[in-house]
């Protein structure tokens, strides 16, 4: 049974891999498009797309997805919006599935990647992460994300994908040091089941499962230190992963 799975999951692979290709190829023109729109109205767009775009994917996929807290997101207010993760699912779940336009965090490396590195430029903050001044850039940018463009920004403290069994691993400082120095609050996010579609320890596998990311209430940064700000996002996220089925 085991080795039917595994078989199994491989060809849900390629068909996912089938339908990622396919449908991005779909969006590819009205997202160089969009290009040409000035700002916020591009990041809006591109959100209203991505989020057709992903829903189509999941569907076809079969990996059913379902959302809880996005009440948490005020009108008027944007957020460091901050997720777990366990998968390289997690991206095209938890961007998505923020209610309005947000950028994510992620690896220069990725954007080089013909044709999906002009989607993953265009909703993302780039960073090499072995270079001191591109991750000074990196944090200006994201500064300008939530000061001057008014968007939300989304990052994966953790740094890199849980392979272990702790709930979370450690946080680095960059999202809670951006929350206190912008005054935006917090909003813990919890992404469950992503890693048994798309294992982080296995490669070319893909298992439809069903999906969800839940939204908690923001965690204002005010008279918090850095330090502060990141053990009580940490302790809230890690209580929740532990006491709450999805």
């Amino acid at each position: 049974m085991r080795t039917l799975k595994y078989i199994l999951a491989r060809f849900f692979a390629f068909w996912a891999a089938l339908v990622f290709v396919s449908t991005m190829l779909l969006v590819l023109i009205p997202i160089v498009l969009i290009g040409f729109a000035a700002e916020p109205r591009r990041s809006r767009l591109f959100q209203s797309l991505i989020q057709g775009w992903m829903t189509v994917f999941f569907v076809l996929t079969g990996v059913r997805r379902s959302f809880r807290g996005r009440e948490h997101f005020r009108k008027g207010e944007n957020y460091v919006v901050v997720c777990n993760h366990r998968s390289y699912l997690d991206p095209p779940l938890s961007s998505p599935g923020i209610p309005t336009a947000n950028k994510t965090i992620a690896k220069a490396e990725m954007a080089k990647i013909p044709l999906f590195g002009i989607v993953y430029r265009r909703g993302s903050v780039l960073v090499n992460r072995k270079s001191e001044e591109s991750r000074k850039a990196s944090y200006g940018k994201m500064k300008d994300v939530l000061v001057r463009h008014g968007f939300h920004m989304c990052i994966y403290p953790e740094g890199t994908r849980n392979r272990g069994s702790e709930t979370l691993m450690k946080f680095h400082d960059g999202a809670f040091k951006l929350a206190v120095e912008t005054g935006r609050s917090v909003i813990p996010a919890l992404l469950f089941h992503s890693e048994k579609v798309m294992p982080p320890n296995e490669g070319f596998y893909f298992w439809p499962h069903r999906v969800a990311m839940h939204f908690l209430p923001p965690v204002s940064p005010a008279g918090k230190t850095v330090a502060e700000l990141r053990e009580e996002v940490h302790a809230l996220m890690t209580h929740y992963l532990e006491t709450t089925k999805a």
